[in-house]
């Protein structure tokens, strides 16, 4: 259990672009890739906006047979998984195959497939359903879809644990690896629920924001006037090694995950425990498995949805678990700018923390205009901000009570 995780790949499909750079050009200047709804029309709806991914092509990725056989969750997953694997320079082959695996989660799978073939089902009958409905939809799919396109034969399986799922995988992965079942393991998470049952089902459930005058300024996690997020999609994969074995294939390591903690709140469907306790245990088992403590810690990527329990409770736990220090690390919450990504948050989030290691930058929180007093910590607010970043932590919190924290750290060699 002392196998130590490299990072040696990394791969986004994102509303702010479909690779690694062109997202971290947009998180580090501040853009916002909110706007009002494409894929259907929005005039019924309570939320009209919402971080789509405006041009994506999946034939330019994979043949057109193979794309029209996958939702658009599953299309995703696949190509973030081919560029990170492809930036890990992983070569899967007979010789390595059964020692590769894939978890790829999703909080809630094919909807955008589910949701066309039940108007099918009452339009033009059963007899009319696509015999690819099925594996369409399933959440499972993603990473499956992902294991056969590269051939990866080890553990394949999908985390479903709504928000915290694409962390929840990431840090699955991380245990297989530490444990000896596999060797390298594709990790992430995957979601495209921007269509009219899902933003029918949010909204039915208030959790989103209506502020539709104003899409860029929708979301604004830590702000007095938040009042929901907003609807995000993609899908963000990490290519996870046995540290020597990385070594010995002459890998270029990105960074060390070092730490992975989860808890459940066992207390509520949608809202957090109060004071935000079970996302600080998990902050606390995450900090322990790393060998770290708070004062270790050099940036955090919050949770941060905008919505008013959220920020307030994950506020209180940060403080909890790190004390006077709370105030000393920078934190930022990046679904200011990308929206809330539902099961790959928490994959999204551990890559621009990955990225603030290797950068030394660190992105804004923005729309923070006017500072709610009960979320009083340094939120980054506005611009990006220059920074050592040894050791990121970033947090993933779901509907159901999931909690789930990733620590990364600099790769140094010894």
């Amino acid at each position: 259990m002392n196998r130590r995780v490299a990072v040696t790949g990394m791969g986004v499909v994102n509303p702010l672009g479909l690779d690694v750079p062109t997202m971290w050009q947009g998180l580090i200047s501040g853009k916002s890739a909110i706007d009002y709804i494409t894929h259907f029309d929005p005039e019924p709806f309570d939320t009209k906006i919402a971080a789509e991914i405006k041009v994506f092509d999946a034939t330019e990725y994979m043949d057109r047979k193979e794309a029209r056989r996958m939702d658009r969750f599953a299309q995703f997953a696949v190509v973030a998984s081919l560029q990170a694997v492809e930036q890990a320079g992983l070569k899967i082959d007979d010789s390595n195959s059964s020692d590769i695996g894939v978890i790829i989660g999703s909080g809630i799978g094919g909807l955008t497939t589910l949701f066309e073939q039940v108007n099918v089902l009452f339009e033009r009958g059963p007899d009319r359903i696509s015999p690819f409905l099925a594996p369409m939809m399933i959440a499972d799919m993603a990473s499956g879809q992902a294991s056969i396109m590269l051939g990866a034969k080890g553990p394949n399986f999908c985390i479903t644990s709504s928000c915290a799922s694409g962390s929840e995988s990431i840090g699955e992965a991380f245990e297989i690896i530490r444990r000896g079942d596999a060797q390298a393991m594709i990790a992430g998470g995957s979601e495209a629920s921007i269509t009219p049952i899902g933003m029918a089902a949010f909204n039915a459930a208030r959790a989103l924001s209506t502020r539709n005058h104003e899409p860029q300024k929708a979301s604004r996690p830590f702000d007095a006037e938040r009042d929901g997020f907003v609807m995000g999609e993609g899908a963000a994969v990490l290519v996870l090694e046995n540290l020597s074995l990385a070594i010995k294939r002459g890998a270029h390591i990105v960074a060390e995950l070092v730490g992975y903690g989860a808890t459940s709140d066992a207390y509520h469907v949608t809202q957090p425990a109060e004071r935000g306790e079970g996302g600080a245990r998990a902050m606390r088992l995450a900090l322990k498995k790393a060998g770290l403590e708070p004062q270790d810690i050099d940036y955090i990527n919050a949770h941060g949805t905008s919505t008013p329990l959220n920020d307030k409770f994950e506020t209180m736990a940060m403080k909890d678990v790190f004390g006077a220090d709370a105030y000393r690390v920078p934190i930022s919450a990046t679904k200011s700018m990308i929206g809330h990504l539902l099961g790959a948050g928490g994959s999204t989030e551990a890559v621009i923390s990955i990225l603030t290691i290797i950068n030394g930058m660190i992105p804004p929180t923005i729309n923070l205009t006017n500072p709610d007093p009960e979320c009083d910590l340094d939120y980054v607010p506005h611009v990006a901000r220059q920074a050592r970043v040894r050791t990121a932590l970033t947090t993933a919190l779901g509907f159901g009570g999931h909690n789930s924290v990733l620590v990364f750290r600099e790769y140094t060699e010894g």
